[in-house]
């Protein structure tokens, strides 16, 4: 089940537990919270952009000096079944 993180509608009227963001386990299928479960007063559900990786990220985590620096190897196919270490 995933997480959803709600926030006060009015920050003016919250308690210490929706003052800030709180998150809560809720199925799919679920509504959305309306109120907050501590102090009953109205909150909205925060929706958040999907993660995404980049390919500068993966080069960077993927290149020999980071490789070498996590104490990985790096396994390059020579052909005929044989592989040669690079890094």
């Amino acid at each position: 089940m995933p997480f959803y993180t709600y926030r006060p509608r009015d920050p003016q009227k919250c308690c210490s537990y929706c003052q800030n963001e709180f998150e809560i386990v809720q199925k799919i299928r679920e509504d959305a919270l309306q109120i907050c479960p501590e102090c009953g007063n109205e909150v909205v559900r925060i929706i958040f952009p999907a993660k995404q990786s980049t390919e500068v990220a993966t080069k960077d985590l993927l290149s020999d000096e980071n490789i070498k620096k996590h104490g990985f190897k790096k396994l390059v196919n020579a052909g005929g079944g044989k592989f040669d270490e690079v890094v």
